[in-house]
């Protein structure tokens, strides 16, 4: 290939012009530029030909940047230089590998980077979706023995029509916000926030998805007809007498020891009877001594994996359950006496203790990326220390799993959370994961619904999920609802669902195989609404509506609307008023452009005299009404009174009756009317009509 020379191919999908091409930059790396509209992303990927020794897992890393010069922008702060991911960037990371990392042979541990690059920002599209297809178009035209390409759509549903790659306008008003990826042949991954869909809608947005996800993968599969390298070979070499010594031995031993119902005694049990085979053959000549350690692992992990699938093909699970039972519940509600809202929700041995807290709109967390500058006043953070499994070890920072465990937890939440316009609160729910037995992301949402409840926050609805898994061997497959940690690990399909009564507000979904067929995904749905809708209802027995009120010591937030003229009198010069009210009355105060003041304050009647200050300052007087009023000075001439908070004006002596001013003293309340402006806009007061006035009502009554 000439220098500078560039391959490229391209399709229209939706009106979008979408290319891959390659040959030009980044030419020592395996790269691909995907380009649409003003849409740059470069993805590059590099891999050893040789595997890592003394791995038991694949060394793949996935990291995706996005660079402030993208978007035209130099990066606010002291220091300019792009640092630490961000939890999109991590989070875009994780939807990555997702659907990347299963489409490796099996057992390969050579090391493999795969670096995207957000070179130039399309404001109206996210990016992360075509950051996937670059990512696959890379390792498709590398030497890196990868089972793709594999396409990315994103679609969203407006009046009840499907829409292909919807801008970020059109996902603000859209009922549906998913991402499919996939294969030629099938569906590998689904992530998406819902409002309250049906399962049937959902299965008809996947399908519709995947039409067009084929279509991706065939663009990548032109640009590697043209440009792509050979594939190094690659044998996953196995011990198989070791393994069949093991299997022969300690079948039965292994098969009693998986049949215990909990994890704790199941772990020592298989520890037990591992320990005492591992003892047994390691003097055996089925393995050299070098690599004796990593044969008997695989051996030991391969009986585990088929005794396991087997139980569950035969409708049988460890903990003893039915396919489809779900574990038993208890939910704790008000379990915390000082939060705004706490709940502990256990199912079975996994257990999450969450808690909302509600806070001003000041109080939103301000997100300066690169693609956007937002604030958020709806948080979940999901933390799962070492301890809720049994490990030893401190806290490490949040990591890409608790990033992406959250988000999933907050985009379940999201459909039913009220607006900020009706519940102008800041809202935090914190995740504390204390057991961990399968599914903690869907117990972080549960109890995140009753903490929330707890909390007096009006949702719409309760939200629950469950956590669903698969098993198939050729025709023959098994369905399980609300699985253990052990079934996901050895399953085909994570297939998380979370949702109300009335339809579905997120799907996450991470499928092993490439037979995975629709019916068995409508299946899936069908079960895991069973289980949902279980779930909601053991949910609702401490608690079966968000309270009527918040909590006592929770902030109180209203909000009001001045005339947007009016923002610099309840302002003030250099801010003085605006000083005064908030001192006086202990309240924050945030005003926006369009007038509208949000006021939040310690207890209710500060909230109420606050609200008075504000209505006194920035009404406008109407001529003609009654105003009880306040001497301010006296004069010869006549007084001056304030009727209206910095509204001031002259009641003249005629107005007054005879020596009435001699006894006045300022501080001295007098009821005026106002009768009008004069051309210089001062009050004309009138106090003297207001004595008449009632002199006649006397002497009608007499």
């Amino acid at each position: 290939m000439k220098l500078g020379e560039t391959i490229s191919k391209s399709i229209s999908l939706n009106n979008l012009e979408i290319s891959v091409e390659t040959g030009k930059i980044a030419k020592q790396a395996n790269t691909a530029i995907l380009r649409c509209g003003d849409l740059v992303i470069l993805a590059s990927a590099v891999g050893t030909t040789k595997p890592k020794e003394g791995l038991d897992f694949f060394p793949l890393l996935i990291d995706y940047r996005e660079k402030y010069y993208s978007s035209g922008k130099i990066a606010g702060g002291y220091i300019k230089r792009e640092g630490r991911p961000s939890d999109n960037e991590i989070i875009t990371a994780r939807t990555i590998d997702r659907p990347i990392r299963p489409l490796f042979p099996q057992g390969y541990k050579n090391e493999t980077s795969v670096n995207i690059l957000l070179l130039s920002n399309a404001e109206e599209y996210d990016a992360d979706v075509f950051a996937l297809n670059a990512a696959s178009c890379a390792l498709a035209i590398s030497d890196i023995p990868f089972k793709g390409p594999v396409g990315c759509v994103r679609v969203g549903k407006i009046d009840g029509e499907l829409i292909l790659f919807p801008t970020k306008s059109q996902l603000e008003v859209s009922k549906l916000n998913i991402v499919v990826a996939g294969t030629s042949k099938a569906v590998t991954m689904v992530e998406s926030i819902a409002y309250e869909l049906s399962e049937d809608e959902m299965l008809e947005a996947i399908e519709f998805a995947h039409e067009n996800v084929k279509k991706l993968v065939a663009l990548q599969e032109e640009l590697v007809a043209v440009a792509g390298k050979k594939k190094f070979e690659y044998t996953f070499e196995r011990n198989e007498n070791l393994y069949n010594a093991i299997s022969e031995k300690y079948t039965s031993e292994l098969a009693e020891a998986l049949n215990t119902a909990l994890k704790d005694e199941r772990g020592a049990n298989v520890k037990a009877v591992k320990t005492k085979a591992k003892e047994e053959f390691a003097s055996s000549d089925l393995s050299t001594e070098g690599s004796f350690k990593g044969d008997f692992a695989d051996g030991w992990e391969r009986l585990q994996e088929k005794l396991m699938r087997a139980m569950i093909l035969d409708n049988k699970r460890v903990d003893g359950r039915a396919t489809d039972e779900i574990r038993d519940i208890l939910v704790d509600v008000d379990f915390l006496p000082r939060t705004h809202g706490s709940c502990v929700f256990t199912r079975g041995e996994t257990q999450s203790l969450v808690t909302s807290t509600l806070g001003t709109v000041d109080d939103g967390q301000r997100v300066e990326t690169v693609t956007a500058s937002t604030v958020e006043n709806f948080m979940l953070h999901y933390n799962f220390p070492p301890y809720c499994v049994g490990e030893v070890g401190a806290p490490r920072g949040t990591g890409r799993r608790e990033l992406g465990h959250g988000n999933l937890a907050k985009k379940a939440l999201i459909p039913v959370m009220p607006k900020l316009d009706d519940f102008p609160y800041t809202i935090r729910i914190v995740s504390e994961i204390m057991e961990s037995n399968g599914s903690s992301s869907m117990a972080s949402i549960c109890g995140g619904t009753m903490s929330l409840m707890d909390a007096g926050v009006p949702i719409s609805n309760p939200v629950a999920g469950i956590a669903m898994g698969l098993i198939k061997e050729e025709d023959k497959y098994t369905i399980l609802s609300d699985i253990l940690g052990d079934e996901d690990h050895y399953g085909d399909l994570d297939f998380k669902v979370a949702g109300t009564q009335n339809g579905i507000t997120a799907l996450q979904m991470d499928i092993k195989i490439e037979g995975l067929t629709f019916d068995i995904m409508k299946d899936a749905l069908a079960q895991a609404k069973v289980g949902r809708i279980h779930i909601l209802k053991e949910m609702m027995k401490p608690l079966s509506a968000p309270r009527a009120e918040i909590a006592e010591d929770a902030p109180r937030v209203v909000k009001m609307k001045i005339n947007p003229d009016k923002i610099g009198k309840l302002i003030g010069p250099g801010g003085k008023t605006i000083r005064e009210l908030q001192e006086t009355n202990k309240c924050e105060i945030s005003i926006a452009d369009d007038g509208v003041i949000t006021l939040s304050a310690g207890n209710q009647e500060d909230i109420e005299q606050s609200v008075q200050a504000i209505e006194d300052l920035v009404c406008e007087p109407v001529v003609g009404k009654i105003y009880q009023s306040t001497v301010k000075a006296i004069k010869d001439f006549g007084i001056f009174v304030e009727f209206m908070p910095k509204n001031e004006g002259l009641v003249h002596i005629s107005e007054l009756p005879n020596d009435m001013i001699k006894d006045m003293k300022i501080g001295d309340s007098i009821a005026v009317k106002l009768n009008g402006f004069d051309f210089h806009g001062r009050a004309k007061l009138v106090h003297k009509e207001l004595l008449e006035a009632a002199e006649e009502e006397v002497a009608v009554k007499e």
